[in-house]
């Protein structure tokens, strides 16, 4: 039976990355029920809603979830407006947000990098409000011990079906004493269940220089919501930028696939965006719906159509549609 993949374009150059993906996709025989659906600022120009409940319901019925990239407007525009992508997270209790950053073999500034990042999704800053008073605003942030656990769990489990060595847990329990200090201490708990991986702290400001300095280091790391969400950017740095970077957020039921870039308005319908993150996005979208030999098919796709020429955010001339044409050609 078919798997049934929710495919949300959403703004900006979404659509077209997304439609490179599905393009690699069905130049594979593997098969998939696409349920199309629509999210963000056009659609709420179009509909006079960000989140159509049609959209929810695919979400609800799909196995998988493609996800483009969101235009969200100023608060000047639209102080009310809640956050799509967390509202499709939540929806998902997808609560860990892994993260990759490979050397792909284009121009990169740590060579040989192999590097994965998890992150917890479901709580922090992210997920709780802000309250103003006359003098300012004050963010609050939640860390349980549920939401620890099972996001440290996931990264060892993820860590060990893969053969990965090391995992390291970044933190300022230092400073924040009680809530990183709850996080690091549930992460040493549940290590033990875990002989065969290497378990390592870090300060998150160290990590945050020696991802500079030696990111080679690195096998695994795993750390909280807003840290995770800055590291991931400078790890999508040291590879060639955000547009190789792919992601999925998992849940209990379903998972979440989407380039880590925004929807770059400025360059949206001149086909020249990236579609690196989102075709690898697709792949692993690919390997979570039990299709591993074709998710790494993708991936040696990838590397070697990034052989022949990269789009322009990596110096290169080709647009998104001959790249993604390249990719498909070297399918094998």
């Amino acid at each position: 039976m078919a798997k049934a993949v929710a495919v949300i374009p959403g703004d900006g150059i979404g659509p077209e990355v997304v439609g490179a993906a599905l393009t690699v996709l069905d130049a594979l025989d593997v098969e998939l029920d696409y349920l199309h659906a629509n999210a963000g600022l056009e659609c709420k120009r179009r509909t006079g809603t960000y989140l159509p409940e049609a959209t929810l319901a695919a979400v609800r019925e799909a196995d998988a979830v493609l996800f483009g990239a969101i235009t969200s407007p100023l608060a000047s525009e639209d102080p009310h407006y809640t956050s799509v992508i967390l509202a499709l997270r939540n929806e998902l209790d997808a609560y860990a947000n892994v993260r990759p950053a490979r050397d792909l073999g284009q121009p990169c500034l740590a060579k040989g990098l192999d590097l994965v990042l998890v992150r917890e999704n479901s709580e922090g800053m992210y997920n709780a409000p802000e309250t103003e008073d006359e003098e300012g605003v004050t963010t609050h942030r939640r860390i349980s011990r549920r939401g620890s656990e099972r996001v440290i769990r996931f990264a060892f489990e993820w860590a060990q079906r893969r053969g990965r060595k090391q995992l390291h847990c970044l933190h300022k329990a230092n400073v924040l004493r009680k809530s990183d200090g709850l996080f690091l201490s549930t992460f040493r708990e549940t290590a033990k269940a875990f002989p065969r991986i290497t378990a390592k702290e870090m300060l998150l400001d160290n990590a945050a220089m020696q991802l500079v300095l030696r990111p080679q280091q690195f096998d695994m790391l795993v750390t909280m919501n807003l840290y995770g969400d800055v590291l991931s950017d400078e790890m999508a740095g040291l590879v060639g930028g955000l547009g190789f970077a792919p992601s999925g957020s998992f849940g209990p039921r379903a998972a979440l696939f989407e380039p880590v870039h925004g929807s770059a308005p400025d360059i949206a319908g001149k086909g020249v965006a990236n579609p690196c993150g989102a075709i690898l996005s697709a792949a692993m979208m690919l390997e979570y719906l039990g299709h591993g030999a074709e998710a790494h098919r993708v991936e040696a796709a990838v590397r070697a159509a990034l052989g022949e020429g990269t789009t322009p955010d990596a110096g290169g001339t080709l647009s998104t549609e001959a790249f993604t044409a390249a990719v498909v050609a070297n399918l094998k």
